[in-house]
């Protein structure tokens, strides 16, 4: 797991990382020698602060914004 600062960070390792996009779903990726990542905000637990609702948002997402 990879913790960022901010959506650009996010942006810019996910587009370094990210190599198969059908492996991607809740900020993870997978790299070109098919290691897993995940990125994420840093702050992911408080953005979440125990709301199921914002569990299910994410698990719709590829890459997190």
């Amino acid at each position: 797991m990879v913790g960022c600062e901010d959506q650009e960070e996010i942006d810019y390792l996910w587009s370094k990382l990210s190599h198969e996009p059908e492996a991607e779903q809740c900020g993870w990726c997978k790299d070109k020698l098919g290691l897993s990542w995940q990125i994420v905000p840093r702050n992911m637990g408080e953005l979440m602060g125990g709301r199921p609702e914002a569990i299910q948002v994410i698990m719709n997402m590829m890459k997190l914004l």
